[in-house]
C-alpha cells in the first residue's frame, strides 16, 4: 500500500530487492489512490498477467468535493486558515503542510487561539499518532495539522474540510490529499490557500487534475460573524421541545430575568468559546496584471509537454534552452511555457498550436543540435518533488587524503619538499617583473681551523686568550687583592 510514496522517499532499491527475493509463485496486490508512471512501470516489471481495477472514472474524480481556491497575500496564509476554520466550523478538518516545522508552528498557534488541535508528523511515535487520531474520532479534537507523508492511509470519519496550507507539487498529491474528504457519499470542501505569486501555477495544477475550483477571497471578519449568527438562529437545539424539568427551570429564569437578558447571556456563552476572526489584507492584483496573466493562461490551456535529454548534469539553463527551442521549432518565446530542469532530464511546455509545428520541424529523428533527444509526454510529466538533484557532500579547500600507516611503512608516504630559499626566490622571480637578486659574496663565519679528524690542529687555538684580571700575572700566584678577607684579632690591653 502507498507504494508511490515509498519511491518518492528513496526506497526504490529496497523495494526492488524485496520483490526480486520473493518466490516466483506468488500473488502480488498493489493498492494506491493514484498510479503515476513510475509505479505503473514497476508493476509491469514484477507482475505477470496483472489485472488493473479502477474504482473511479478518470474524468469524474471527486464529484462529492467542492473545490475552492482562496487568493491571499503571502503574509496572510495562517490568518486565512484561521478564518476558514471559523467560517465552516466543521466537525473535523485536516490541514496539510509541507514540513514538520510548519506543522509544529501552526499547532502551537492554533491551540493558543482556542482550537482543539492535534498534530501528525514523521517525528511522532506510533503511540502518539494513535492517540491523535483517536482524539479526532472521539470529537475531543476538531482540527488535525499533518504533513503529507504522515497523513498517508489515514481514514477520518465525517471529515468535512481539507485545507492545503502549501500548494501540492503534483496532481497526484492534490487528488490524494483532497480524497480524505467526500467519502462514502458524504459532501466535503477542499480549500487551497493560494498566494498571488502562485496563482498561475495553481491554475495549471487544477487543469492537469481535471478539477474545477471556485476562485474567491478568504472569508472576512464580517462574513464570519454573519455566519455565526446564522448558525445560532438555525441551531436545532432552539427548536427541540422541553421536558417538564427544563420547562420549570425556564419559567423560573423568566420570572427573575427578562427574555433579552437571557438571550444576551446565551449569546455571550456561545461566542466565548470561539476564536476571534482575523482582519486580512487586500489580495486583489491590479487589473492590468490580471489581464496579462489571464491571457497567458488562456494560451497554455491544454499545453503539450516535451522531454529533453539534458539536465543539471549537462549544465542546462533556461537562458540557452529557450533560444535553442525557438530556433529548432521556429517559435517565439511566448509560445513556450514552463521549463522544468532536473538532474538528467528537462520538461518543456509548449502551447497547443505550436506543438505540432515543433514536431514537424524536428523531423523523424526528434533531435535538437544533433545531440539532444526530444520526446513527447502524455499529460503532465512526473516531476520529482526534490528537484531531481543529487545530494552532494560539501567539499572544502585543503582537503587531504587520510593518513595510511601501511602505505608509510611501505615507503609510499609523500616525501617532504626540500627547497632552498635562494632557488625559490629565483623561481618566483621568473614570474615577476623585478630582476632576480644578485649573488652576494658570503661573509666569513669565523670558522675555526679543523684538521678533519676530529682533533684540533697543532699550534693553533680555537679560542681567544682571556686577559688576566687586574693584579694577576698569567700563570703566577694569586694577587694579594684576590686573597680572602681575614678578620683581625682584637689586641689585648695590658692591665
Amino acid at each position: 500500500d502507498e507504494a508511490d510514496e515509498m519511491l518518492d522517499l528513496g526506497f526504490r532499491e529496497d523495494l526492488e530487492f524485496i520483490l526480486d527475493s520473493a518466490p516466483a509463485d506468488r500473488r502480488t496486490l498493489m493498492f494506491s489512490a493514484t498510479v503515476p508512471r513510475s509505479i505503473a512501470t514497476l508493476a509491469k516489471r514484477y507482475q505477470r498477467n496483472a489485472v488493473r481495477v479502477a474504482t473511479t472514472e478518470e474524468q469524474k474524480q471527486h464529484l462529492d468535493i467542492e473545490y475552492r481556491a482562496l487568493a491571499v497575500a503571502p503574509n496572510d496564509r495562517e490568518n486565512a486558515i484561521i478564518n476558514l476554520l471559523r467560517y465552516y466550523d466543521a466537525k473535523s478538518a485536516l490541514v496539510f503542510c509541507a514540513t514538520r516545522a510548519t506543522v509544529n508552528h501552526m499547532t502551537s498557534r492554533f491551540a493558543n487561539r482556542g482550537f482543539a488541535v492535534v498534530a501528525l508528523s514523521g517525528e511522532l511515535s506510533q503511540n502518539e499518532r494513535t492517540h491523535a487520531l483517536q482524539a479526532m474520532r472521539d470529537g475531543r479534537a476538531k482540527v488535525c495539522i499533518a504533513t503529507d507523508v504522515a497523513a498517508r492511509g489515514i481514514d477520518l470519519p465525517d471529515l468535512e474540510l481539507v485545507i492545503h496550507a502549501d500548494i501540492p507539487k503534483t496532481r497526484e498529491t492534490l487528488l490524494h490529499r483532497s480524497g480524505r474528504t467526500g467519502r462514502a457519499g458524504r459532501k466535503g470542501v477542499c480549500a487551497l490557500i493560494v498566494p498571488h505569486n502562485l496563482r498561475y501555477r495553481t491554475e495549471r495544477l487544477l487543469d492537469s487534475a481535471n478539477v474545477e475550483a471556485t476562485w474567491a477571497k478568504a472569508p472576512s471578519a464580517d462574513e464570519i460573524l454573519a455566519r455565526d449568527r446564522e448558525r445560532i438562529l438555525t441551531d436545532p437545539v432552539l427548536s427541540e421541545p422541553l421536558n417538564d424539568e427544563e420547562q420549570a427551570f425556564a419559567t423560573e429564569l423568566l420570572s427573575r430575568y427578562s427574555a433579552e437578558q437571557i438571550a444576551g447571556a446565551f449569546l455571550r456563552q456561545q461566542m466565548a468559546g470561539m476564536s476571534a476572526p482575523e482582519e486580512l489584507l487586500d489580495t486583489g492584483p491590479s487589473d492590468r496584471s490580471a489581464e496579462r496573466k489571464e491571457s497567458r493562461r488562456d494560451a497554455f490551456k491544454g499545453g503539450v509537454w516535451f522531454s529533453l535529454s539534458v539536465g543539471h548534469k549537462q549544465n542546462a539553463e533556461p537562458r540557452w534552452l529557450l533560444p535553442m527551442l525557438c530556433r529548432a521549432g521556429h517559435m517565439t518565446k511566448r509560445e513556450i511555457g514552463a521549463i522544468r530542469i532536473f538532474n538528467t532530464e528537462t520538461f518543456v511546455e509548449l502551447s497547443a498550436d505550436s506543438a505540432e509545428r515543433f514536431v514537424e520541424e524536428l523531423g523523424s529523428d526528434m533531435t535538437m543540435e544533433k545531440t539532444i533527444r526530444v520526446a513527447r509526454v502524455d499529460g503532465l510529466p512526473d516531476m520529482p518533488a526534490d528537484g531531481g538533484r543529487e545530494q552532494r557532500g560539501k567539499t572544502y579547500q585543503g582537503d587531504k587524503p587520510a593518513w595510511n600507516p601501511q602505505a608509510a611503512a611501505r615507503g609510499d608516504a609523500p616525501k617532504k619538499k626540500k627547497f632552498s630559499r635562494r632557488e625559490d626566490a629565483r623561481a618566483d622571480a621568473m614570474n615577476d617583473d623585478r630582476p632576480p637578486p644578485a649573488d652576494r659574496p658570503q661573509k666569513p663565519r669565523g670558522d675555526k681551523p679543523w684538521d678533519g679528524a676530529g682533533k684540533k690542529a697543532k699550534g693553533k687555538t680555537s679560542y681567544k686568550v682571556k686577559k688576566p684580571h687586574r693584579g694577576q700575572a698569567p700563570g703566577g700566584p694569586k694577587s694579594a687583592g684576590d686573597a680572602p678577607l681575614k678578620r683581625k684579632k682584637p689586641k689585648k690591653h695590658a692591665d
